[in-house]
């Protein structure tokens, strides 16, 4: 079971070895912690309420006979506000691997995202999963790209989100556009790329109304 939780804090206490301690003893076989921290201070970030940003997002794989609300209130005692789900894992991109307790050499945007109300929840997956897939892979530079879709919603706020997505980029990223985007200094491509992104996004309601979260990416050690 994959549980992925959204914290309004870039609490330095979620490196810690206590924390990484705690997730062991409630069953958490790995655990990844993505901070809105000074690494990536330069990268773009937006969410539909500017009063309450995401700063970290906590993904964390529990054993199947481990109930998630001992996660849940493992992250709510770091803000009493945390919102969590239970999410399945599609992984078009397999993220380079990185030393447990190493921060990976990339800017990691994580969204999270919103279906339209006027879109059916299984047309809504299809077309994130499988149409907007091949288009963002086409017109950015990623490197590892993880989608989650959302099965349940495990605190009373969050059941808006349906699906939250993790897209890697090098570092230079968070400030050249042309290195997000792949093309090479050339601005007419720049363009078109970004273009074709935005009217894809805006097929299942990505343009808008999602939480973008530029992140450093950390494995825990849990062992």
């Amino acid at each position: 079971m994959k549980v992925i939780g959204a914290l309004a804090t870039a609490d330095p206490f979620l490196l810690s070895p206590d924390f990484s301690s705690s997730l062991r003893n409630i069953g958490a076989s790995s655990a990844q912690v993505n901070l809105d921290d000074a690494h990536v201070a330069d990268a773009m970030r937006f969410g539909p309420d500017p009063a309450a940003p995401v700063r970290a997002v906590v993904s964390v794989h529990l054993t199947d006979d481990v109930s998630p609300g001992a996660l849940v209130d493992l992250m709510r005692g770091v803000d009493p506000e945390a919102r969590a789900w239970v999410t399945d894992e599609v992984v078009p991109l397999e993220p380079p691997a990185v030393d447990v307790g190493e921060r990976a050499a990339a800017l990691a945007n994580v969204a999270l995202l919103r279906r339209p109300a006027a879109m059916a929840h299984e047309e809504w997956l299809a077309d994130w999963l499988g149409r907007h897939t091949a288009v963002a892979i086409a017109t950015q530079a990623t490197f590892g790209y993880v989608q989650n879709p959302v099965l349940e919603c495990l605190t009373a706020t969050g059941d808006d989100v349906a699906g939250i997505v993790e897209e890697l980029f090098a570092p230079d990223a968070a400030r050249d556009p042309h290195v997000f985007y792949g093309s090479g200094g050339d601005r007419s491509e720049l363009e078109r790329r970004m273009g074709e992104l935005l009217e894809s996004c805006a097929r299942f309601g990505a343009a808008e109304g999602l939480d973008l979260v530029p992140t450093s990416r950390y494995l825990l050690d849990l062992s």
